[in-house]
């Protein structure tokens, strides 16, 4: 029983190696980019409109309120990041329901790199609004004490970030596998289901999660504050 896609190999030579995580992450990103094209070459602003261009409007509109109800002035300066995560980890989960598909969200290391973005991200968008000097400020609030709790809360939410889903994707693959072996008709159909419904749960707290450290690196503690009282 295979835990991880990282296990299939199709090719390696030294330390380079192309396993199934690689391929059907590039298989994603390709089905993404050239939906998006599809979908977006004849966008109108008429009444009428393609079906198409409703849900992807929906689906942009969903994800610009959601930022903004976290408390992100200007969604739109953060949607690209956001809905990129969001869109890619809910194709590799929904997919699941195509017979011998492996997610490679059930790869920690998609799942690291996911965490990682996210973690590069919180500087860079901290930075863009208060400037170098005023973010490097956030890790010695309240008190310069702070400093090594907050570097060390940097990381560890990196690293439950990646470990949250990672664990969740390859406990719903395990179940399903186990369960094909007992009974292969009705409890893996089921569990298929529930599998996707987990999934698109997943892609839903892995973006908010990813929003809410950008806002905590774009407002200060005092706004924040204000904001929850």
């Amino acid at each position: 029983m295979k835990l991880s896609p990282d296990e299939t190999i199709f090719w390696q030579y030294g330390i380079f190696t192309i396993n199934l995580t690689i391929v059907t992450t590039w298989a994603i990103m390709l089905l993404l980019v050239i939906a998006a094209q599809l979908i977006t070459r004849n966008l109108k602003t008429d009444i009428r409109i393609s079906h198409w261009q409703c849900v992807l409007e929906m689906i942009v509109t969903t994800i610009n309120d959601q930022i903004e109800e976290i408390g992100l002035k200007n969604p739109k300066n953060y949607t690209g990041f956001i809905g990129t995560l969001f869109l890619f980890i809910i194709a590799s989960n929904v997919l699941i329901v195509l017979p011998w598909y492996e997610p490679p969200t059930g790869s920690l290391s998609t799942t690291t790199a996911l965490a990682v973005s996210v973690f590069l991200a919180v500087p860079f968008f901290g930075i863009g609004k208060k400037g170098l000097k005023g973010y490097l400020k956030t890790y010695i609030k309240p008190t310069y004490i702070m400093l090594p709790f907050n570097l060390i809360s940097e990381a560890t939410r990196t690293l439950a970030l990646a470990v949250r889903l990672f664990g969740n994707m390859m406990s719903g693959g395990l179940i399903v596998a186990i369960l094909l072996s007992i009974t292969p008709f009705i409890f893996p159909v089921v569990m298929k289901a529930l599998g996707l419904l987990t999934g698109m749960v997943q892609a839903y707290i892995f973006s908010i999660l990813a929003t809410v450290y950008i806002a905590a690196a774009v407002h200060d503690s005092k706004a924040l504050n204000k904001k929850q009282l």
